[in-house]
């Protein structure tokens, strides 16, 4: 029962990363000016960075009441939880509040149009470089979780 669970929870994160990154925020881009579609994933970001930080708390309670776990694949799960929730809230923490500045401050013409925009590029590139990050553990955290 408490393995099923360790599973859900990393299939439910890791799922939740694949869905918003790869699925919800280009398609998002695919059919909305670039100012609403910013909007909107900024949006989904912030409920998946809230929806990490819950499903990180579940699984280390979980894992910490695992007994069919020896300490160094309970380790290797710690660690794997640990990376994708920094991975996650680095995002939200640190480049979300920058790149919505830089957004706001553009105005009406967009953050293309900004003198910001290489700034705005290289936190935006570094963003999707950590999701990737964390796609990548969350992979790992599902076969780890069996």
């Amino acid at each position: 029962m408490v393995a099923n669970a360790r599973l859900l929870l990393a299939a439910l994160w890791a799922g939740s990363v694949w869905a918003v990154s790869y699925l919800a925020a280009p398609s998002a881009f695919a059919v909305l000016d670039s100012t609403q579609a910013g909007n909107v994933v900024g949006m989904m970001l912030t409920r998946s960075a809230w929806l990490a930080i819950a499903l990180a708390v579940l699984l280390v309670l979980v894992v910490a009441r695992s007994a069919d776990l020896d300490a160094r694949r309970r380790r290797w799960l710690y660690g794997l939880a640990g990376g994708m929730l920094a991975c996650s809230l680095v995002v939200y923490l640190g480049l979300q509040p920058t790149m919505a500045a830089i957004r706001a401050a553009a105005g009406p013409a967009g953050v293309r149009a900004s003198p910001q925009w290489g700034t705005f590029a290289a936190l935006h590139g570094v963003s999707q470089a950590l999701y990737l990050a964390e796609s990548i553990l969350g992979a790992i955290l599902v076969v780890k979780a069996r």
